[in-house]
């Protein structure tokens, strides 16, 4: 027991011990996320942010230093992002005859996930901070942490709201979609993808990516139009405000 306590404490040294951590335990969490079925409960993201959470928690291992190897995942987020455009132009003469429509979904999808934040903080009596970093909660996190900075939040909470809103949508969406009965059809998945991509960025267009190749192309695109738009038009608002 000693020696195997001795090893963790120079393994958690290292600064590759955290790609090493998130890629085994990514691994396995996507290893039984495919054997549950796609399950939305069975997420790879949010077990293994639980499973690592927990970990680090329970061996006091510090953020900085299981950071200091899992940064080279972290740094692979605009490839992947980036990534998303080529499913777009494979679908670019269907953008082309849609582009008004979408622009003004994603306008108005955006609005109100950003106003719904606001009135609930304010019903619930929450800080002026607190609800500030609510606010870009459907925009995916570096853009958020971004956004809160402009308009008075606080990045970090902007960033740890991000991710809720993104697992709660990639976990209920297709319960919601199935209660609003959003059809299964060509049509319905782009529908389904670009609401997904609206109010859950990066992980609920991961999911939609996984479930059908035309919502995920639709979820990458709503994300894209939300970096832009609330980019663009949240610190405007505030500022005008």
């Amino acid at each position: 027991m000693l020696e195997f306590v001795q090893l963790w404490v120079y393994l958690s040294a290292t600064p590759l011990f955290g790609l090493t951590a998130t890629l085994v335990v990514y691994v396995l969490a996507q290893a039984a996320y495919q054997r549950a079925g796609h399950a939305p409960w069975a997420n790879p993201v949010l077990w293994s942010v639980v499973t690592l959470a927990c970990a680090l928690l329970a061996t006091g291992v510090p953020y900085p230093t299981y950071f200091a190897g899992a940064q080279f995942i972290h740094f692979l987020l605009g490839p992947a992002v980036v990534s998303l455009g080529w499913p777009l132009w494979q679908r670019r003469a269907e953008l082309r005859r849609r582009w008004l429509r979408l622009l003004l979904a994603a306008l108005a999808g955006g609005s109100a996930a950003s106003l719904s934040a606001v009135l609930l903080g304010w019903a619930l009596g929450l800080p002026k901070t607190l609800i500030l970093s609510l606010v870009p909660k459907s925009v995916t996190a570096p853009v958020a942490m971004g956004i809160a900075e402009q308009i008075g939040g606080i990045p970090a909470l902007a960033a740890v709201f991000a991710v809720v809103t993104g697992l709660v949508g990639a976990l209920c969406g297709k319960y919601l979609f199935a209660a609003l009965r959003i059809p299964t059809d060509a049509e319905g998945w782009a529908t389904r993808g670009f609401a997904l991509g609206t109010a859950a960025h990066g992980i609920g267009a991961a999911r939609a990516m996984q479930v059908d190749a035309d919502a995920g192309a639709y979820a990458g695109l709503a994300l894209g139009l939300q970096v832009v738009l609330a980019a663009l038009l949240i610190p405007l608002v505030f500022r005008l405000l």
